[in-house]
């Protein structure tokens, strides 16, 4: 399914061309930490060549016996906000190319949230928010063994090993070269495929002086100590 998707077609379709392709941590040059666009064409699924990765996928589900003669039925389960159900419909779009028929089912906010936790799907779109552009931040919530937020279950010893070392790492290049090599792990298991990043917009008067916005987190940039008005 990974190698189905076609990634800047969302990026056009979604946010008229303002996002990025990217894996875990976010992609330079917002993000401190993602993985450069040289490694990560590299990585499975992140090839632009769509028309190879896709022949891939088909070999994979014809040796597990589906094909254009016999079609995967899947539901693809996600929050009924336009943020999350127009990336499900155009993943079930790109899906039908590798013979995979997805169903949406779309779950009302108040009972989503319960549901992902439950692991109570077979395929799911969703919207992750992280508080800061950090690895620690991000691996251990979402990909540690046994972490809550951990919604498809992922767990790798191995993953988790270069998770602790990573955050143990006192050397900003090192610990960097550490953050791709768990990327390359993360992006081989297939283990919560990152589809896009978008971009947002923040406007603000004239008259308002001293505000910095951050481009690398949505929590960050509202520490209102230096922000004045100009009258």
């Amino acid at each position: 399914m990974t190698l189905a998707l076609d990634r800047k077609a969302f990026i056009d379709i979604l946010v008229e061309g303002q996002g990025f392709v990217g894996g875990v941590m976010q992609p330079p040059p917002d993000g401190i930490w993602g993985v450069p666009p040289e490694l990560l064409k590299k990585l499975p699924g992140y090839s632009s060549d769509i028309a190879s990765n896709r022949t891939e996928a088909r070999k994979i589900l014809e040796q597990l016996g589906y094909g254009p003669a016999k079609h995967l039925a899947i539901t693809v389960s996600t929050r009924n906000t336009p943020g999350y159900r127009d990336p499900a419909v155009i993943a079930i779009d790109q899906l039908k190319e590798i013979s995979i028929d997805g169903t949406l089912e779309t779950i009302e906010t108040a009972n989503w949230f319960p549901k992902v936790i439950r692991k109570d799907y077979t395929v799911g779109v969703n919207v992750s928010e992280t508080g800061l552009d950090d690895p620690d931040q991000m691996f251990y919530e979402n990909y540690a063994c046994g972490s809550d937020r951990n919604y498809t279950g992922y767990c790798n010893p191995q993953v988790d090993s270069l998770i602790d070392r990573q955050s143990m790492e006192a050397d900003p290049e090192k610990r960097r070269e550490l953050v791709w090599a768990i990327e390359r792990e993360l992006a081989e298991d297939a283990s919560r495929p990152i589809i896009f990043y978008t971009r947002a917009a923040t406007c603000w008067h004239p008259r308002v002086k001293g505000l910095t916005m951050t481009v690398n987190s949505v929590f960050n940039g509202w520490r209102m100590e230096d922000v004045w008005l100009d009258r």
